[in-house]
């Protein structure tokens, strides 16, 4: 009886057993089964490196700046997506979000009519744009953009100054010199700075940035020519990612971290009035 006894309870523990070991197995296909669910989406973003408070190295070489910093932000806010930068020249960045080496734009994109033919973008502005006609600071012939006729204005090609600047000449016969930086930001300062351009088209942020960084010796004059808002750039075929930007910005909107950002980087808060 005693044997018979305990062979039944030696059957029970090992069935205990086998339960329990499926239901641990079960348990863990589980967690692996919903952890492959969470699969991280690399997401390239292209900038540049010499906007001065938008995206620059540093002096020890980081990137950083207002648009680099808000991007993180929006990184921090999407954990289905991991965000990584991409550095290059402002003209190439088009082209490489056309071409699929980049994910989305970040480098202040105002809209554009030639934009909006080919990309996409988010919803949620994060930031105004005021463009000035900005000249040395020992000019004083130079008041607006009526008095650049005859006088030569340099800048960045398929930027939005550029393209303001090229519809201003044309629909004004205003007579002004157009000519297109080859080197950014460095070279329309030394061209200012040197007398061999007499102005650009800028921000109020960038020329204070410029004097204090660089000595450019620039000023901005006359009203604002643009303020337009500014926003994420995206292939035609990324409404996931766009709807998931504008979430996060929203968020980072209420949290007030988009003010802190701009005043932090371009010394007021240019996320209000929308």
């Amino acid at each position: 009886m005693k044997k018979t006894l305990l062979i039944v309870m030696a059957l029970l523990l090992t069935f205990l057993g086998a339960c329990s070991s499926k239901e641990t197995t079960s348990t863990a296909k589980s967690s692996s089964g919903g952890s492959k669910d969470k699969k991280v989406q690399k997401i390239i973003v292209g900038t540049g490196t010499q906007f001065p408070n938008i995206c620059f190295l540093d002096k020890n070489g980081k990137l950083t700046g207002y648009d680099v910093e808000l991007v993180r932000q929006i990184d921090e806010k999407l954990p289905e997506y991991e965000f990584e930068f991409k550095t290059m020249e402002f003209s190439n960045l088009l082209l490489s979000l056309e071409t699929n080496k980049i994910d989305f734009v970040a480098h202040q994109m105002e809209v554009n009519d030639e934009r909006k033919e080919k990309f996409l973008f988010n919803k949620e502005p994060y930031n105004v744009f005021p463009l000035q006609v900005t000249v040395h600071q020992d000019n004083n012939d130079i008041h607006s953009i009526k008095d650049l006729k005859g006088k030569k204005a340099i800048v960045s090609a398929t930027s939005n100054s550029a393209v303001f600047l090229e519809k201003y000449n044309k629909e004004n016969n205003a007579g002004i010199e157009i000519v297109y930086s080859g080197q950014g930001v460095d070279d329309t300062k030394n061209q200012i700075k040197t007398g061999r351009a007499d102005a650009t088209i800028t921000t109020p942020f960038a020329v204070d940035f410029l004097n204090k960084q660089a000595d450019a010796q620039q000023k901005v004059v006359g009203e604002p020519l643009l303020n337009s808002k500014v926003y994420f750039l995206l292939r035609k075929d990324e409404t996931p990612l766009q709807k998931r930007i504008d979430e996060a910005l929203v968020e980072l909107k209420k949290d007030g971290v988009v003010s802190e950002l701009s005043k932090k980087w371009l010394g007021a808060d240019y996320s209000v009035g929308f």
